[in-house]
């Protein structure tokens, strides 16, 4: 039954339910195996009384009455699922003759579930969410079965393996022989090293060193690897986050199963984002860069009208804003040879370093200089460059940020020193010098050039729970951006006005991770993860960080819904939305989510007068 729990817990809408809760609806599958073009079930012809997961292999489902005696009708299907595709729940909660029917496409096995099992699932703000995004997106007829859900989806061959002590040209051979750029050598201690084509070139060649050489001299000892059953989005942001030519799938026993690269993408969900970023990088002039990154919201657009979720797709638009920037910090360097890039690690900071960059996010930057960089005269001409970068962004269509927190400005191009020494004197007096917004600020930083490490800021601040009143200070600052509900009623409840979604919402959640995350010494960036790091601690209960989660979700997907309906109008792109222009269905999930935030953040503030913030020894 465990496994069976786990397979729904990584599949919507299961994958908010409760650790308890699955177990139980685990405890009540029936699991079912149909040949190709066998039907699953006719919800047109017979009343749904279960809800149906695909388990493997694919189903067409076909949303409208088809003359189709023996199965399989000739016409394409409207919708085909692949693993954790589920179906039938709207004739289940309807208790309609309103279809689907269900074939099996190739040789498939799928599990039920009774009615009375799951109609809780529908009742949360997940189940809601789920069905919210079904009845939204538009069905349209698939011509080719959908494919590369999970990255074990995309494997095509056998992984090839070798042994850390063959040589480089016993390996080189293998791969010739293969056909392959890579070699994965499982190691003793369960680690998987790889060695490619370009380690070969870079740390054997490069240095002159013998073919006889062993593997495990050159090779990457401990590759990054994902388990079976990760959504292909996150392995492939994965490979280009990290610059990966190859991502090994392992079991959840951590045994390999196959090597995936980024060609094997291309069919996947933000499979574009590999062509579009590998052009970007390859730009040869501002013009080319001006043009590959105004695809980028198509990109986004896509991914959504695909039903990708929200964090899926703003970590995509993320990674091509990156790109972006560093291709544009590389032109500006190129026009002054005598500016050394070696000598700054540059910070992408809000949204886009949260990785939750939507079409209307500014470009938020700071950098930091090596320490022997303290010249004034020379970092005039370094923020000259950095000037020079914003001119080039702002021509590839981003916005830079309009308060000042880029780059080019005084107050964020320091040396490491600097910042270091800034981000103790906002530790120790926040109500001084803008200390809490440069703390707000600087903690979101992700350096995507230079030095990959933890910013100075996050190492200081990693001793915060030893400063109890600047946690509480910060606390209250966190918290003094209020979701507006009662502001909000008439818009949220009535049909006209407008509503800022960020300000009124996801900035107050933002700030709740953020604080949450600082509070048990976590240094996760996105909101999620730093939901999940905080989610038990004192001032955060599990139950409130997996409402906060789900709310995250729903407010992202209506904005980039939004933004995109925003983008196919040609309207000017934002965050303040025309409530009449959503769903009723919409409607009512924004107005829940903002009372939840609002119902956590009155909690917490309560808490904080008569409760410790961080656990005492």
């Amino acid at each position: 039954m465990t496994d069976v729990a786990e397979f729904l817990g990584r599949h919507p809408p299961f994958d908010a339910v409760p650790v308890d809760q699955l177990e139980r609806l685990a405890s009540t599958v029936s699991r079912r195996r149909f040949a190709a073009g066998e039907v699953i079930v006719d919800g047109f012809a017979e009343r749904i009384t279960v809800l149906t997961v695909v388990v493997s292999g694919q189903v067409g489902l076909w949303n409208r009455r088809v003359d189709a005696p023996h199965g399989l009708p000739d016409e394409d299907p409207d919708e085909v699922l692949g693993v954790g595709g589920v179906f039938g729940y709207l004739s289940l909660l309807t208790q309609e003759l309103s279809g689907p029917r269900a074939v099996a496409l190739k040789d498939s096995t799928v599990a039920t579930l009774p009615s009375d099992s799951v109609q809780a699932v529908f009742s949360t703000m997940a189940g809601a969410r789920f069905l919210a995004g079904k009845l939204q997106t538009p069905r349209k007829v698939v011509s080719t079965p959908a494919r590369g859900g999970t990255v074990d989806e995309l494997i095509r061959t056998t992984p090839v393996v070798g042994t850390p002590d063959m040589t480089v040209a016993e390996a080189a051979r293998v791969m010739t022989d293969r056909g392959r750029d890579h070699i994965v050598v499982p190691g003793g201690d369960g680690a998987l090293g790889i060695l490619t084509d370009a380690d070969i070139r870079s740390r054997l060649v490069a240095h002159g060193r013998d073919a006889t050489t062993p593997v495990r001299e050159v090779m990457t000892p401990r590759a990054r690897s994902v388990v079976t059953g990760t959504p292909a989005t996150e392995g492939l942001l994965q490979i280009l986050e990290h610059d990966l030519s190859c991502l090994p799938v392992v079991d959840p026993a951590g045994r390999l199963l196959g090597v995936v690269g980024p060609g094997d993408f291309v069919a996947a969900p933000g499979g574009a984002t590999v062509g579009l970023r590998t052009q970007i990088s390859r730009s040869g002039s501002v013009t080319e860069l001006a043009e590959q990154a105004q695809r980028a919201p198509w990109v986004l657009a896509d991914l959504v009208r695909r039903g990708q979720p929200s964090h899926e797709v703003t970590a995509v638009l993320s990674l091509i804003h990156d790109a972006t920037v560093r291709r544009a910090l590389e032109l500006a360097l190129g026009e002054a040879p005598t500016i050394d890039g070696d000598r700054l690690t540059w910070l992408s900071l809000g949204s886009n370093a949260r990785r939750e960059a939507v079409l209307s996010s500014d470009v938020d930057s700071a950098v930091a200089f090596d320490d022997e960089l303290t010249d004034p005269d020379e970092n005039a001409a370094y923020r000259a460059v950095f000037a020079r970068v914003d001119d080039i962004l702002r021509d590839c269509g981003l916005a830079i940020d309009p308060n000042g927190a880029i780059a080019s400005s005084p107050l964020f191009a320091r040396t490491h020193a600097h910042w270091r020494a800034a981000a103790g004197e906002w530790l120790r007096a926040p109500l001084e010098n803008k200390g809490m917004i440069m703390t707000s600020l600087m903690l979101d930083g992700r350096p995507i050039w230079g030095d990959r490490g933890l910013s100075e800021v996050t190492r200081v601040f990693s001793d915060l729970r030893s400063h109890p009143s600047t946690l509480r200070l910060l606390l209250a600052e966190s918290l003094s951006h209020k979701a507006r509900i009662r502001s909000t009623r008439d818009v949220l409840a009535r049909r006209g006005g407008t509503f800022d979604i960020k300000t009124h919402a996801l900035t107050p959640l933002v700030n709740i991770a953020r604080w949450a995350a600082l509070s048990v010494e976590s240094t996760e960036l996105d909101t999620r993860s730093r939901l999940q790091a905080a989610a038990g601690s004192l001032m955060l209960t599990d139950d409130n960080a997996r409402t906060l989660i789900e709310v995250f979700d729903v407010l992202q997907k209506v904005r980039i819904s939004y933004q995109v309906a925003q983008l196919d109008r040609a309207e000017h792109v934002g965050d303040v939305i025309t409530m009449r222009r959503l769903s009723p269905l919409d409607r009512g999930l924004v107005g829940q989510a903002v009372r939840e935030i609002a119902g956590i953040q009155r909690r917490m503030a309560n808490m904080a007068h008569y409760a410790p913030l961080v656990p005492e020894d």
